[in-house]
């Protein structure tokens, strides 16, 4: 067994190792490629979407390699999930990249603070991603990503959204959104629902270090797909959040159990 002392060294060694990748690792090994797709690539926002998801791959192949008592269970039908809107819960700030590591053509929503950071915003305007706000200089680029995401979708692209909006520090299942709802509406396409569990005991919610000594299962899971019929008369946006929701907290229930 190791003692505290050593697990706490251990948890600053590997917080550093991952931090460095995230920062100087971008900028030495995946800065020139981002610049080359910007200035040569026919489509640059999926040239874009295709390094994030490679540079988000590395932090988790890197991840997995320095904390081996933390193990990885990655429904193989969510790998296979294409063009269409993704609903989950939050538990850490691990999810958003967790997600852009598993799908290669992905869109999502971001913190419109994301947006005034001068090298980050490049970054998530070119990769096609949608401002959470919409007021100021943002509400044309969503109303643009809005109007483009059908065809986005049925080019086998991913939108995934937290509805909640922030994550739970409790694991419950907070207040949702309605925003995603109303995309999936207007672009006619179902709903389907995955549930996280344990990237926030990795990662905690509050704490700097990664918490690594500890045997943790993360896993990502399919709970289901919603077709709802957007043409009745009795369809209702409200309804839908529900029937998500409803989704959501059994599975929490069930963690917490």
């Amino acid at each position: 067994m190791l003692s505290s002392a050593i697990k706490s060294v251990y948890d600053v060694v590997v917080t550093l190792l991952l931090w460095s990748y995230y920062s100087v690792g971008f900028l030495l090994f995946f800065a020139p490629f981002y610049l080359a797709a910007y200035f040569f690539s026919q489509d640059c926002e999926r040239s874009f979407q295709r390094l994030n998801h490679k540079f988000y791959r590395g932090f988790f192949f890197l991840l997995r390699l320095l904390v081996p008592w933390n193990k990885w269970r990655i429904q193989e039908e969510v790998l296979k999930i294409r063009s269409s809107v993704i609903v989950c819960n939050h538990v850490s700030y691990l999810d958003p990249i967790l997600m852009i590591s598993l799908f290669e053509k992905q869109k999502t929503i971001v913190k419109a603070r994301f947006f005034r950071m001068p090298i980050l915003r490049k970054v998530v305007e070119l990769s096609g991603y949608i401002p959470s706000s919409s007021s100021g200089e943002t509400l044309d680029m969503v109303a643009r990503r809005i109007e483009d995401m059908d065809a986005y979708l049925a080019s086998g692209g991913n939108l995934f959204v937290f509805p909640e909006g922030t994550r739970s520090r409790s694991g419950a299942v907070g207040k949702l959104n309605k925003g995603v709802f109303k995309i999936a509406r207007f672009c006619r396409k179902p709903i389907t629902v995955l549930f996280i569990r344990n990237t926030d005991k990795l990662f905690q919610p509050g704490r700097f270090l990664f918490h690594t000594c500890v045997s943790n299962i993360v896993s990502v899971q399919l709970l289901g797909t919603i077709e709802p019929d957007y043409q009745s008369v009795d369809f209702s946006i409200t309804e839908l959040t529900s029937r998500v929701r409803s989704l959501l907290e059994d599975q929490s229930a069930e963690v917490t159990v």
